[in-house]
């Protein structure tokens, strides 16, 4: 899908992943629409880019209903949807103080599987009767996995099942939308210098990319969008969940 003109939509748009994604679809030519609790960071990142920024809580089905909403009134129906909206803490299953509180893991499972799932059904609806584009094309959905849907770490039991939800969605929402000619996809991104991981110790952020095979740095946030516009562009591409990690596999912790 060519992306100048087209409607965007973008969750988890105030920083980091999203934030990326957000500038680079609109410096793409895509209209965009920044979905974030932090309203006043999506503002921010919107007036840069000349989107609009809607308050959304992707995990709440009215909140993401009315952001969807706002977002069609203010470019039209969105024919990509970017789920970046997203939590990651860290917490073992039985810890010094007992088991994890069921709430922690639910919280988890809610923002980045739910959240996710609630997106992709409200956006995929729109798109479904939109007139198809000269491939049959009407629309592109790219959510956020992780290398821990694959190699989860100990703590990160509600992070990667999370995460592994998001990899299993990927392909039967691919394979129920491909009538309509909507596809789906999901990056798996490894190490990422994120705001949440450059609040880390310059020492520890060092270890960390240090530990990627090659390059031996961070994955930067502007390469997980060159990865979203090819996912755009890229009509073959569909149903897939695509590693973006420098070749890392992680170890137990």
């Amino acid at each position: 899908m060519e992306i100048k003109g087209h409607s965007a939509i973008v969750t988890g748009g105030a920083s980091g992943l999203g934030a990326a994604s957000a500038r680079a679809l609109a410096a793409a030519g895509a209209k965009v629409a920044v979905l974030d609790v932090n309203e006043k960071a999506a503002a921010d990142v919107a007036a840069s880019i000349k989107g609009v920024a809607i308050a959304c809580d992707v995990a709440d089905a009215a909140s993401a209903e009315a952001a969807v909403r706002k977002a069609a009134e203010a470019h039209g129906p969105a024919r990509v949807l970017v789920n970046c909206a997203g939590v990651g803490p860290a917490k073992r299953i039985v810890g010094k103080d007992g088991p994890q509180p069921l709430v922690d893991y639910e919280r988890v499972i809610r923002i980045n599987l739910i959240g996710t799932f609630n997106m992709m059904r409200l956006a995929a609806a729109a798109m479904q009767p939109l007139d198809p584009l000269g491939d049959g094309e009407r629309g592109v959905i790219v959510s956020t996995a992780s290398i821990a849907a694959f190699e989860g770490q100990v703590g990160q039991a509600a992070y990667a099942s999370s995460k592994g939800g998001v990899a299993a969605l990927t392909l039967p929402a691919a394979r129920e939308f491909a009538q309509f000619g909507i596809r789906v996809l999901a990056i798996a991104p490894g190490i990422f210098g994120t705001p949440m991981l450059k609040a880390l110790p310059q020492e520890t952020q060092d270890s960390l990319g240090a530990s990627v095979p090659f390059p031996k740095r961070l994955g930067e946030a502007r390469e997980f969008a060159a990865l979203v516009l090819h996912c755009v562009h890229n009509t073959y591409l569909n149903g897939e969940v695509i590693r973006l990690d420098g070749a890392l596999r992680m170890a137990p912790r």
